[in-house]
This record gives structure tokens, C-alpha cells and sequence, in this order.
């Protein structure tokens, strides 16, 4: 090894450059944003829990998901996605897991056989415990938090948090908010312990804020983020352009003054129906696409709200699909998608909806292909790297698989990307060596999809795919990704010779 003043002075340039690079490759596929959604299952024509991980993984950027109990298929299913799990405590459980032995036994039966193939990030203890006014459960609510906590760290699991939702019920003043406060004769008894556990264990506190439950004919465009002359709180100086912002300040102050202002907020449920009883106020597909579509850019702008600014909150959608058997129209019409895998209507979560390609589900020129059982592709998963994905294009050309639809002027050629491309030729090898579920695999870079995601006049093949002599320069149209591979390869090769001249 070179002694500290042998070290040329342009290996540390060198380094720098190779350390700069490498992030850049490796980040450069992360979406500009993500969301999370509340994958509700009261209805019986849902998608199984392996269809739907599937869809989540590689057809949109959905990359957090909550669920209302622990169901083991589910679980499952989402092994090995990235998509991170909350699951969730049913409200009859909480009193018996406030002791800790039932409390390592839920953990042992319902965590340790999943995580961490399956990323569960959170459980949730029961569902808005205090609007239920049962004093039995509110009294047990924290012990089970705690118990369980506790149970996790038992079996050494330590990066599971356990919070419990709450609806905007909590607090007994809301406007303006400034004014924001719990519940008299709960803030004291029954919030300051809940979010004194809360910092002690660094978990947030989950809330569900609905402005759509709050609109009048006079609010209704604050609260769907639109253009409006906004609400002036007195106390503070502050103009609220939406309702959404206000709700989590109101509750934000609630918390402060009782001195937990410190405490991280978690959205865990928050929606808008596209369908309703015709005399509902405010229920359309417009309004939904209004409110849910303006959430997600305002959540992931990082602007934050005005009494908690440049902060970017994770939030959870309700609902994931429409619930036909919930009571209620509207409470059947939550979901950003049908039971089909189809869109309800579009707010960017899809895929490259944008720039079109193969993980996209929805264009504005072309018809939204419906999800088939019977019928699978193969597609990229989220979160594979570009020179995975460039290694992998290379091999299924070479195999003699047709890769001349990605090729420049190709039907399959844009968007010019290597993970649109690697998607197409991971297809075509799947569908010509018999549509094995192995064949999809490519050392953990793809997934078997139900959704075709033949897109505007890029067809992806199913069925046969003749295989024919390869052809030197398959895949070679792909200049972005091989021109990074070829920098990466450059700038090792440097660093590699001047670590060799300094031995």
C-alpha cells in the first residue's frame, strides 16, 4: 500500500469523479416522485394480492402500501417488490395485545414469518380508536402500542414502527389553525402519552384528514387545491390556499400545545369519491382527479404547509380500488383503480405516462389494456439499474430473439430508454422460450405482468416468438445505456491503473 505522500494528487480527483458517477447511474431510474395507497379488500371481484404486487411493481410508482389487517397472502405476495407494508391491528385485538406475551405472540405469527422479504414498515394499532368513544379500547391503545414495540424488539426487529390512526375527530377546534386542539380532558390524559411514546420511539403520528367531508358550495375549490382567494389566519399572519394544508396545521397546533410539536405526521388516509349519490355535493371523477392529483405534487413538493414548511409528508391514498361491497355509493367509489387493473382516471402514478413505454397502462392515444389472468408479459422491476438492464438487453439479442422493434426506427424504439428497451427484449425472450415465470427472472430484474403493456405502436408479443440467428449489434441502438456502461467502464480502468502505478 502507497504511504499517504506517494498518492498522486489525481486519485482523489479520479475518486471523486468515479464516487459522483456511480450515484448519478445508480439514481437515475428513481421516480421523480411516489406515493403511497391504502389497499382496501371489501369486495369480491378484486385481483388476487399477487396479481395486484405485480401491477403495483411494475406498472406504477406506488411504492408504499397500507393494509386494513395482516393477511398472509398479502404479504407474501409482496415479497421481494421494494413496496413497503403497513398492516394493521384489527380493533377487537387491541385489549388482549396489550399484554406482552399475546403481544410476542401476534409479532411471531404475523411479522417474523414475512419480514424482511416482505418490507414492512409499519404496523398500524386498530383505526381511528377514539371516534369509537369506547373507553375500553382507548384505555388499552397505548399499552398495545407499547407491548407490541416492545415484542419487536424482543425478536429483534428494529425498523418496524407501531402508530395508530386518528380522523380529524381528535381535535375539538380546528379554525383556524392556529387555534387547533385535542379534545378536552384527551389532550392531557390520553395525546400527550400516546406522543411522548411517539418521540421516544422516533414513530409518527398518523392522521386521516378528508377535506372532502368539510366542503360547502363556498369551499369546495379550496379544497380541491384550486385557485382561491384562500383563508387568513389572524394569529399567525398565514393565507391558506387549501384545506388539506389547514387540516394538518389545525392538528399540528393541537400537538404543540401540548408540547409535542416535535413529532413526525404521517398521512395515512386521505381520498376523494369519483361517484356518489346524484344529490352529494362535490362527487365527481373531475373533483377526484382534482384533489388526488393536486395532493400528490403538493405532498412530494417538499413546500410542505405554512406552519410546517419544506416538509414532504408521506401520505397514503384511499383507496386503491373501488369496494363494491362497502355501504354506499360513494364509499365504493374511492379507488384510483377498477377491480380490472384499469385506471379509474389518471393523477401520475403510472409509469412513463409522459414519455409512454412499455410499463405504461394508460395513454391519452391509446385504449387502456385490460388486465388478463390467462395471459402474462414480462416486464422490468422498479428497481433494477440501468447497466442491469443494459446487460440483460444484450444477452436476449444475441440469443437470435427479434430485437428490431427497439432498434432505431423501430416501432418499439421510444421512448429511447434502456429500461423501456430492456422491458421489450426480456418480453420477446419470455415469450419464446415458453413463458416460464424463471425466464422472467434476469437475476431479480423482472416481474410477470397481467397488464399488457403494449403501448400507442409498440406491441409486445405473446405467444410465439420465433428465435432466429443473432445478429451483432442487437440492442446496440440503445446509445444512452451504453454509452453510460462504456463511462463507468472508462472511469474504473483509471482509477484501477493509478492505483497500479502508485504500488
Amino acid at each position: 500500500m502507497a504511504k499517504p505522500s506517494q498518492i498522486s494528487p489525481l486519485l482523489p480527483s479520479f475518486l471523486l469523479f468515479f464516487s459522483t458517477y456511480h450515484f448519478i447511474l445508480h439514481h437515475s431510474s428513481i421516480a421523480a416522485y411516489s406515493i403511497g395507497v391504502n389497499y382496501g379488500t371489501v369486495a369480491n371481484n378484486l385481483p388476487t394480492p399477487s396479481q395486484v404486487a405485480t401491477f403495483l411493481e411494475s406498472q406504477t410508482t406506488i411504492d408504499r402500501v397500507k393494509i386494513f389487517d395482516a393477511n398472509p397472502d398479502i404479504l407474501r405476495a409482496f415479497a421481494k417488490t421494494g413496496i413497503s407494508v403497513t398492516i394493521t391491528v384489527g380493533n377487537s385485538d387491541i385489549t388482549s395485545l396489550s399484554k406482552l406475551p399475546a403481544a410476542q405472540s401476534w409479532v411471531a405469527n404475523h411479522i417474523l414469518p414475512f419480514h424482511p422479504q416482505t418490507i414492512i414498515n409499519r404496523i398500524a394499532v386498530g383505526n381511528e380508536i377514539l371516534a369509537t368513544s369506547d373507553k375500553t379500547l382507548i384505555a388499552h391503545l397505548l399499552p398495545a402500542m407499547k407491548a407490541l414495540n416492545s415484542a419487536l424488539k424482543l425478536a429483534n426487529v428494529t425498523n418496524i414502527q407501531v402508530s395508530t390512526p386518528h380522523s380529524l375527530g381528535i381535535l375539538s377546534s380546528s379554525e383556524p389553525p392556529s387555534a387547533g386542539s385535542f379534545r378536552r380532558g384527551y389532550d392531557r390524559v390520553v395525546f400527550a402519552p400516546i406522543l411522548e411514546y411517539h418521540r421516544q420511539t422516533k414513530s409518527p403520528f398518523l392522521v386521516n384528514p378528508y377535506p372532502f367531508f368539510g366542503i360547502s358550495a363556498q369551499t369546495l375549490d379550496y379544497a380541491l387545491f384550486k385557485p382561491n382567494g384562500g383563508v387568513f389566519d389572524q394569529a399567525t399572519g398565514m393565507n391558506y390556499t387549501n384545506m388539506f394544508d389547514a387540516q394538518l396545521d389545525a392538528v399540528y397546533s393541537a400537538m404543540k400545545k401540548v408540547g409535542y410539536d416535535d413529532v413526525d405526521i404521517v398521512v395515512a388516509e386521505t381520498g376523494w369519491p369519483s361517484a356518489g349519490d346524484p344529490n352529494q355535493p362535490g362527487v365527481s371523477i373531475e373533483n377526484a382527479v382534482s384533489y388526488n392529483g393536486n395532493l400528490i405534487k403538493h405532498v412530494n413538493s417538499g413546500k410542505g404547509t405554512p406552519l410546517m414548511p419544506n416538509t414532504s409528508f408521506e401520505t397514503y391514498i384511499f383507496s386503491l380500488f373501488n369496494e363494491n361491497l362497502k355501504p354506499g355509493i360513494s364509499e365504493q367509489n374511492y379507488g384510483l383503480f377498477k377491480p380490472d387493473l384499469t385506471p379509474v382516471y389518471e393523477v401520475g402514478v403510472l409509469k412513463n405516462k409522459q414519455a409512454l413505454g412499455p410499463t405504461s397502462t394508460y395513454t391519452a392515444s391509446a385504449p387502456i389494456s385490460s388486465s388478463n389472468p390467462t395471459k402474462k408479459w414480462c416486464v422490468t422491476k422498479r428497481n433494477a439499474s440501468d447497466e442491469a438492464l443494459q446487460s440483460k438487453v444484450d444477452y436476449v439479442c444475441s440469443t437470435g430473439v427479434d430485437c428490431g422493434p427497439i432498434k432505431n426506427g423501430g416501432s418499439c424504439f421510444k421512448p429511447n430508454t434502456v429500461r423501456s428497451h430492456a422491458s421489450y427484449a426480456m418480453n420477446a425472450y419470455y415469450q419464446a422460450f415458453g413463458r416460464h415465470d424463471s425466464d422472467c427472472d434476469f437475476n431479480h430484474t423482472g416481474a410477470v405482468t397481467f397488464t399488457d403493456p403494449s403501448y400507442e405502436t409498440c406491441t409486445y408479443p405473446f405467444g410465439g416468438v420465433k428465435v432466429g440467428k443473432s445478429e451483432a449489434g442487437d440492442g446496440g441502438s440503445l446509445k444512452r445505456g451504453t454509452l453510460m456502461v462504456d463511462i463507468y467502464v472508462v472511469v474504473c480502468y483509471v482509477v484501477l491503473t493509478q492505483l497500479y502505478m502508485l504500488r
